[in-house]
């Protein structure tokens, strides 16, 4: 496993709990209450953008119709984690077993090339100055691809989806603490550009209080344009010309994207990773995201232990846990990439002889010293693992409708406010930066480094489960970056294993290897246990808060229940 880039999760603070806005003055646009139904349920980090979502399952949406609504409601309240300047992964799971993955992952421009990053002499320069320039940006994908499931799924018109979104971008919303915390962490990036400035910054270049209220005009005007003439609207039309021009102004080398490049992007269809935990059917995103192999190994990793007998308050249940997630991100970092570039071997990374294989490796009475990745059936390349940064700026939110489809969105513009570039009243994505910034090391091709037109690798793992009987049970995602298959993985073990709640499940205290290190979040009973994983083998371990926010559904008994994470819950208030 890469402990360079993922370290960073110990050695400073994320943005990753800083990415909610505020209170909704919208009537239209209300807060919702304790969110639960028992036919239908949305889950969003905010309320304003889950309450866009439910609006749409009361006007007769479905699923679909709801994520969509939230992730355009989103782009407005929470500018500093997803929205329609990045790009996404989109999970529907229907009530027979059906399930459908679509690929809304950014594309580096046609004329990036592996060394896209380096400095002339070759030399790479900080990753702050490659995240705040034209080069991080990638051609946005979060249109095109609410375009395409909408067109196979959608039942509500197309224009109808945008009506909360345009009721908040143009009747205002209130920044709440988040929010603030978010913009004053890094004002030099948050208010980069002049635009943004204007939205969330006073005369005096200071960020506005919380409770302010923010009417983005500009961003009302572009989703009107795209609600009443289509998806087209903002990638061939004077619109995209405007980003383009944009991101073609701050890229500091030949290469920079063009029009070609937003009117010849692609959503894609892809197939969905599916396998079994406990008679439970659970499916996720494939590559070119690595969070649902992770998700699966890790849980197939874990099969063969009583989880259950072992109990939720028991450190040997999460030294389990954390050998197998070591054990699975050896494996991402080596294999995952855009499998349009690289010959991902997937089939061979979930099957369950390969990870029985690896699952042997995990000792439940100490640390295994030497995780190394595997070579599953289908693993052709010598490759080495890259350099590439956790991703900050993202957002995970889901719906499931009365006919039992369940929808697990994931969206991001990767880091908090992206590259700090904007246009159209939206913040505009640094997902190239995903990729590795080195293209080889010691003369070995790195599977995710940077080419024309490739998607770079992603953590995010939308994911829905099917019960024993086939019954959907539960839909389930998370924000966070390297972060994200962890909590994802834990809150379906919290949900399975432990029978809890959707809001317990995300409650879980939260624990994951990092490099040669164990963090374990700090405040919680799990703290306290340092000294049982130290006799563990865990000679490293470092007690921080959780980087994470998680949103999920799960059925209990008849009725559906939706939770957001605990730790974003205290930023949704406004003085």
């Amino acid at each position: 496993m890469n402990a360079k880039p993922i370290a960073r999760l110990i050695a400073s603070p994320l943005l990753v709990g800083l990415v909610l806005s505020g209170c909704a003055s919208t009537a239209a646009i209300a807060e919702s209450g304790p969110p639960h139904s028992a036919e239908s349920a949305v889950s969003a980090a905010d309320p304003r953008a889950q309450a866009a979502g439910e609006a749409m399952l009361a006007a007769g949406g479905n699923a679909t119709d709801a994520a969509i609504a939230v992730m355009l409601a989103l782009t407005v309240v929470e500018p500093q984690s997803s929205g329609i300047g990045g790009g996404g992964f989109l999970v529907r799971g229907a009530a027979d077993g059906d399930v459908t993955t679509y690929d809304g992952r950014e594309k580096a421009p046609a004329g990036a090339s592996p060394d896209w990053f380096l400095r002339a002499d070759g030399s790479l320069p900080s990753f702050e100055e490659s995240v705040q320039s034209g080069l991080s940006v990638g051609v946005p994908g979060n249109i095109r691809m609410a375009a395409m499931a909408h067109h196979e799924h959608g039942r509500l018109p197309w224009a109808k989806l945008f009506e909360p979104a345009i009721a908040l971008a143009s009747g205002g919303f209130q920044i709440n603490n988040r929010l603030y915390n978010a913009l004053s962490a890094n004002p030099e990036h948050s208010g980069f550009s002049h635009e943004a400035r204007q939205l969330y910054f006073d005369a005096d270049g200071k960020v506005l209080p919380a409770g302010s209220m923010v009417k983005n005009e500009v961003l009302a005007q572009a989703f009107e344009r795209i609600a009443s003439e289509g998806p087209d609207a903002f990638y061939l039309s004077d619109m995209g010309k405007k980003l383009v021009a944009q991101v073609a102004q701050a890229t500091p080398r030949e290469g920079a994207m063009t029009m070609s490049d937003l009117t010849e992007y692609d959503a894609k269809q892809r197939d969905a990773v599916c396998g079994s935990y406990r008679k439970y059917r659970v499916c996720s995103m494939g590559p070119p995201s690595s969070g649902g192999v992770a998700v699966l190994q890790i849980l197939g990793q874990l099969e063969r232990f009583d989880l259950t007998a072992l109990g939720k308050d028991n450190p040997v249940t999460w030294h389990l846990f954390i050998e197998s997630q070591r054990l699975a991100y050896a494996d991402r970092e080596l294999y995952m990439a855009d499998p349009d570039y690289i010959d991902v071997p997937v089939a061979g990374l979930i099957a369950s002889d390969y990870v029985a294989t690896r699952s042997a490796l995990i000792d439940p009475g100490k640390r295994n010293d030497n995780v190394a990745p595997g070579t599953p059936v289908g693993a052709k390349l010598a490759l080495v693992d890259g350099d590439e940064p956790e991703e900050h700026g993202t957002s995970h939110f889901a719906a499931v409708d009365s006919e039992g489809t369940m929808v697990s969105y994931t969206s991001t513009i990767e880091s908090s406010f992206g590259s700090g570039l904007m246009a159209n009243g939206f913040y505009l994505n640094n997902e190239l930066t995903d990729f590795s910034r080195s293209p080889e090391v010691k003369g070995r091709v790195v599977a995710n480094r940077v080419e024309g037109g490739k998607r770079p690798r992603s953590s995010m793992s939308p994911t829905v489960v099917w019960d024993p009987q086939g019954h959907p049970f539960m839909v389930i995602g998370a924000a966070g970056g390297p972060t994200i298959p962890v909590t994802t993985t834990r809150a379906i073990i919290g949900a399975i294993d432990f029978g809890l709640s959707a809001q317990e499940s995300l409650a879980l205290p939260f624990l994951m290897a990092v490099g040669n290190a164990l963090m374990l979040e700090q405040g919680t009973w799990l703290a306290s246990t340092a000294p049982q994983f130290e006799a563990l083998g865990h000679s490293r371990i470092v007690l921080r808060e959780a980087p994470i926010k998680g949103n999920a559904i799960v059925r209990e008994g008849e009725q559906w229940m939706s939770a957001r994470d605990p730790r974003i819950e205290t930023g949704l208030d406004v003085p």
